[in-house]
């Protein structure tokens, strides 16, 4: 198309001056998003209502996962506190560590990386990643030796230290301070024992602040936006559950259930935060649980339904747990039922954040979920390592061993079944795990522990299977 000069100056100037406008847009868009992980104790696959759940009433979660991804097969690193966290903070199998445990190298861990990419972070809840030293203020896996800013919480559960033998009647005995739990902020021990009653208030009042303090300063600075990372682990729902005083009786699931519910009511403050604060835009919240249910301890923990097992098992119910992922204008609602874990969570994040991984880390084995999440893509992750015993690959599952959850009477772990040829279950047409097809499918057997064997000399993983 032939213009006159002046057409041609005005046409260029019209473009530029769009430009120009356009141009806080896209550094917006370009600029880190601030990313909240609340990170649940023990809260089975089947206790929300966005799962299934018909008893607990969940309205905010739900909203959550309306406005968002909800991952159908969304797994934790371990089927324990320890070794999902462990996962979870170092992207690597806790499996496989190798000879490097996390303690070698606390500047590997997610907090640290987020320091290092101008995050601002907070840590409130469980930590579990120190053991329990005899001074956990001074442990040099304490939080604020990992990266974080801010800290109040518990070095580990809220079950330990406690009594001797920890057993379903022990649980039903409780009190809000049987078991001595120290609450610290910082290097400061607050309060001890603390009231267990009030361990989701006191996280989620003081998650609300550091949203807004944040949002704050973010007003005051403008040019020098800090992103934040909030990390909020709450000690709930794991046994012994406690809601405070005005969550009790609110649910028809009993004290789980109240428990729950309470935990529900602060995912919808933190929302309300965010929104209120003007950073819906600009924040990722993702939701998940460490591990399945603690089940054999009845109205002291939940379901994993329609899932077989629980906690401390290889069964889907051990592992399988609920992911939920919500970013309004990044990420539209979905249900996505392509495979990852907890430990993707890592490169993820150190994607949005623009950090560097720690591949060389013995097994490191995050995959970047952002294709999903941001392009609709199919899940990077086609397969998964369940603790040494079994693993999936699409579809299907093997077992080489298992065994029962725990004894609740004797809170003994239960003798452990070896399986040879190995289980086989397909999880599309079995997802309770009920109907051994090995028999009937030899060659998808060999096919997967093919693959698992491939799998493990990627990594370097050195086995007995």
């Amino acid at each position: 198309m032939h213009l006159p000069p002046n057409a041609k100056r005005r046409l260029w100037t019209s473009i530029w001056a769009i430009s120009l406008m356009l141009m806080p847009i896209f550094a917006l868009a370009q600029e880190k998003p601030n990313i909240i992980l609340i990170f649940v104790d023990d809260m089975g696959y089947g206790d929300l209502a966005c799962y299934g759940n018909q008893q607990i009433k969940t309205p905010n979660i739900d909203r959550l996962a309306a406005e968002g991804q909800r991952w159908t097969s969304f797994y934790s690193s371990g089927s324990t506190c320890v070794g999902s966290r462990t996962g979870l903070m170092s992207g690597r199998h806790p499996n496989f560590l190798g000879k490097q445990p996390l303690r070698n190298d606390p500047k590997a861990l997610m907090p640290a990386m987020f320091k290092r990419q101008g995050y601002a972070t907070g840590m409130l809840g469980k930590w579990h990643l120190a053991g329990y030293p005899k001074d956990f203020t001074q442990s040099p896996m304490h939080p604020l030796e990992c990266g974080f800013d801010e800290h109040l919480g518990t070095p580990g559960s809220n079950d330990a230290p406690g009594p001797p033998l920890q057993t379903r009647e022990a649980f039903d005995n409780a009190t809000p301070h049987t078991w001595k739990i120290p609450l610290i902020r910082g290097r400061e021990i607050v309060e001890m024992p603390a009231n267990q009653e009030y361990f989701t208030q006191r996280y989620t009042k003081e998650a609300v602040s550091f949203i807004e303090r944040h949002a704050k300063a973010a007003q005051r600075d403008t040019d020098n936006r800090e992103p934040f990372f909030l990390y909020l682990a709450h000690n709930m729902p794991h046994a012994p559950v406690f809601a405070s005083p005005d969550f009790q009786g609110r649910s028809k699931g009993g004290r789980f259930g109240d428990v729950v519910v309470e935990i529900d009511w602060s995912v919808g403050q933190v929302m309300k935060a965010v929104k209120d604060a003007g950073l819906d835009k600009d924040t990722l919240i993702v939701f998940t649980s460490d591990n399945g249910p603690w089940s054999v301890f009845g109205p002291h923990g939940g379901t994993a339904h329609p899932l077989r097992g629980e906690k401390a098992t290889t069964w889907e119910g051990g592992l399988r747990v609920p992911g939920i992922f919500r970013w309004p204008g990044k990420i539209q609602p979905d249900t996505v039922d392509g495979i990852a874990a907890n430990l993707d969570l890592y490169s993820t994040f150190a994607k949005l954040a623009g950090g560097n991984l720690p591949n060389e880390k013995p097994g490191f084995m995050s995959m970047d979920l952002t294709g999903t999440l941001l392009n609709g893509q199919s899940s990077p992750r086609t397969w998964w390592v369940f603790h040494q015993s079994a693993f999936r690959s699409g579809n299907y599952k093997v077992h080489t061993l298992t065994h029962s959850p725990t004894d609740p009477i004797a809170r003994k772990r239960t003798p452990k079944v070896t399986h040879d040829p190995p289980l086989l279950f397909d999880l599309t047409a079995d997802i309770s795990e009920s109907n051994n097809i090995a028999q009937s499918m030899p060659d998808k057997v060999k096919k997967i522990m093919k693959q698992w064997q491939t799998v493990r000399a990627s990594y370097g993983i050195k086995t007995t299977h």
